[in-house]
């Protein structure tokens, strides 16, 4: 397979103020390397605060970039500080924990769908009402949502909408950034499973920031364990989570409660998938 994204040697410094004496930097993130193929999802899990986040700010241009480079679809964009944001963001696009606070309450679905359209794509009106409805369909939702605001949609609804916003442009990755943290249980299931849809349909790629580890088991290919700003352990899904070797990957896992470890069976997740909102 060939890597969508690649990161190495990766180094987030933050400035902060000091008053009299001056400015200094907090390291948030430290020669973090990372990579993930075409259809494949990698999660990145760790504690609030051990640099998730940051990694995910730095690839898409909004974090600061001390060291290290990006390389998205083996073209280098991202360089010690500089990115050229437009083809990032016609590459890789995101979903946000809270779908209410990255959703414009002014704008219509129609209009949140038709902004990525008509600003990156340049895609004519009519062109752009077709897609509008090809991604409607593509998340669930049906033409009666068309004019509808934030507030007139239920969580997983909003969610969804930022799903069809994310992959309106076709990028090569989506950055999921804890996306079903703020939902209900049972809307949790249901965004996972058309996550795992939708990549098997577009063959995306995804970088899955959690602190779930049971919805990590459930979608992820790779984990690599983040702390303190840098990646402890990576390897595939079952392994780290299964036979950890590093102390800190152990302790995570033994925060979480035995049931939540359980993979789901075949069948619960086919239930999910079928399931309606």
């Amino acid at each position: 397979m060939s890597a969508v994204l690649r990161v190495h040697g990766l180094t987030v410094d933050y400035p902060i103020r000091s008053g009299m004496l001056g400015s200094r930097k907090h390291r948030a993130v430290t020669n973090v390397d990372l990579s993930i193929d075409a259809g494949q999802t990698v999660a990145l899990v760790g504690e609030s605060g051990s640099g998730k986040t940051s990694v995910a700010r730095a690839i898409v241009g909004l974090a600061p970039i001390s060291a290290g480079s990006i390389e998205l679809g083996g073209e280098t964009l991202v360089r010690n500080g500089s990115a050229r944001l437009r083809q990032v963001r016609r590459t890789v696009q995101m979903v946000f924990q809270q779908p209410g606070g990255s959703l414009d309450p002014r704008m219509s679905v129609a209009d949140t769908l038709e902004e990525p359209l008509h600003y990156l794509m340049h895609l004519p009106r009519h062109a752009i009402r077709v897609r509008v409805s090809e991604l409607l369909a593509l998340v669930g939702l049906g033409e009666q949502h068309r004019t509808r605001r934030p507030r007139e949609l239920s969580g997983g609804q909003r969610q969804r909408v930022a799903i069809a916003r994310a992959i309106a442009i076709s990028p090569s990755l989506v950055i999921c950034d804890e996306p079903t943290s703020s939902l209900d249980v049972s809307v949790q299931a249901q965004i996972i499973n058309l996550l795992a849809r939708l990549q098997q349909e577009l063959h995306l790629a995804y970088l899955f920031i959690s602190h779930d580890l049971g919805v990590v088991r459930q979608i992820a290919d790779v984990t690599a364990v983040m702390h303190l700003g840098e990646i402890v352990e990576t390897g595939p899904t079952d392994r780290v989570l299964d036979s950890p070797v590093h102390d800190y990957t152990r302790a995570l896992l033994s925060a979480v409660p035995a049931i939540d470890r359980v993979a789901p069976t075949t069948t619960e997740t086919a239930k999910s998938i079928s399931a309606g909102e």
